[in-house]
């Protein structure tokens, strides 16, 4: 008989970010402007007479993450090449800590923290955004893995510069663009989660229209030709399939590292993808999954987790490590 999964676990989003999220208020421009004044070429009066960025804007965005980076998470030096994703730090910080409430349910309502919590971050990129917010904030151990080794260089720069990194974050990388588990993950290495910010654009061409159509929105010029949003290298912002065909290769390739880890995630950009992984996560028997529900004032986000261990291994998980 087929394996038939409960019905998805919706939470209720609230019109802002995490409680536990520090970027809940308004950015202090003043305070993130003193920790690194280049901020202050990109600041101006919007029409509500209030101090803001363009965030159609990469370079502008990469200010603002230095500041934020070193202000709230010790991260003294950070930066990007030219061209690579530049993701803002509250809505990455906000998927963290709501993995952290995922773990909760296996950790008796308490909040994991420490080196004893590994985590795998699927597409590090040259950002290495995950590891380093995680780390700070709850002091969890990551794996950051990536296709790319300019990418993975830069990230280990960031690593190197930025103390007690070293030892809490390794990079690995990928050497079959086809796989995502395969090669990275160790017969015996255990993970309490993964982690991945998919490509979600199925051809340049929709990413470029996606881009067109926020910039119209933002009442950008017309005829200027906009930059990707918050930059990204091709590879960074789509794949064939888009972010579903992703995630359900994912999926399907997590069915044979089911031991290795007790919850795999993935941020999903489009309700319209969910369907489709719903199938997948069917396919592949998963014991449980759960549709977690993020927002940051008008943006809407959310991610897919699921797990192959039961309520009973699940609740038994660190004592079996």
């Amino acid at each position: 008989m087929k394996n038939k999964l409960p019905q998805a676990v919706r939470v209720i989003p609230v019109e802002r970010l995490h409680l536990r999220n520090v970027h809940r208020g308004r950015y202090d421009f003043k305070h993130q402007v003193a920790v690194n004044p280049e901020l202050a070429a990109y600041i101006f009066r919007n029409a509500h007479g209030d101090d803001a960025i363009d965030f159609a804007n990469p370079a502008a965005v990469r200010a603002l993450n230095r500041a934020l980076l070193n202000s709230e998470y010790a991260i003294s030096d950070w930066d990007i090449p030219p061209q690579y994703l530049c993701p803002p730090v509250p809505g990455r910080a906000d998927y963290l800590h709501y993995l952290a409430d995922l773990l909760t349910e296996s950790q008796n309502s308490i909040i994991p923290r420490g080196l004893s919590i590994r985590v795998l971050d699927i597409g590090s990129g040259a950002n290495c955004i995950y590891p380093l917010i995680g780390h700070r904030a709850y002091g969890w151990r990551f794996v950051g893995s990536d296709i790319d080794p300019v990418a993975l260089t830069n990230a280990q720069s960031i690593i190197n510069a930025n103390n007690g990194l070293n030892q809490a974050i390794e990079l690995r990388l990928q050497t079959s663009p086809q796989a995502i588990f395969k090669g990275i993950v160790r017969a015996a290495e255990l993970f309490d989660l993964t982690l991945c910010n998919p490509p979600f654009h199925a051809s340049l061409a929709e990413a470029n229209a996606g881009t067109q159509r926020k910039w119209k929105n933002l009442g950008k010029e017309a005829g200027k030709k906009p930059l990707l949003n918050f930059g990204g290298q091709a590879r960074e912002l789509w794949c064939r399939g888009g972010e579903e065909a992703f995630v359900c290769s994912m999926i399907a390739e997590s069915v044979q590292f089911k031991g290795n880890c007790l919850w795999f995630t993935s941020l999903i950009s489009k309700s319209a993808s969910l369907p489709g992984i719903y199938r997948a996560l069917n396919k592949a028997a998963v014991q449980d999954y759960r549709t977690i529900e993020m927002s940051q004032g008008q943006k809407k986000s959310r991610f897919v987790a699921w797990t192959f261990f039961d309520e009973r291994q699940r609740s038994t998980w660190n004592q079996n490590r």
